[in-house]
């Protein structure tokens, strides 16, 4: 499985959610490549789920990924049950 957190620049929010996400999944031992890339770096990436922040979504929704948006990267709990879901579609 490919996760690719993403935020405008490809150095804040997305490497913030990038170290969210490495924790979650450890801690539920699932094994998933989880990469940061910025916006621009998104495009012809191949990625089961896109996380990145509510104010991308206009940019990210049409590119058509399977997509978490997250309001505030530091609430963990939210993410954690996100991400769960997400994963067991």
């Amino acid at each position: 499985m490919n996760i690719i957190t993403v935020c405008g620049m490809g150095m804040g929010s997305s490497l913030v959610l990038k170290m969210s996400v490495d924790d979650i999944l450890t801690s539920h031992n699932i094994n998933a490549n989880v990469e940061a890339c910025d916006l621009g770096s998104l495009d012809g990436r191949n990625a089961d789920l896109v996380i990145t922040t509510d104010g991308l979504r206009s940019q990210v929704e049409p590119k058509g990924y399977k997509t978490i948006y997250v309001h505030n990267v530091i609430d963990k709990s939210f993410i954690e049950k996100e991400l769960l879901d997400a994963l067991k579609k």
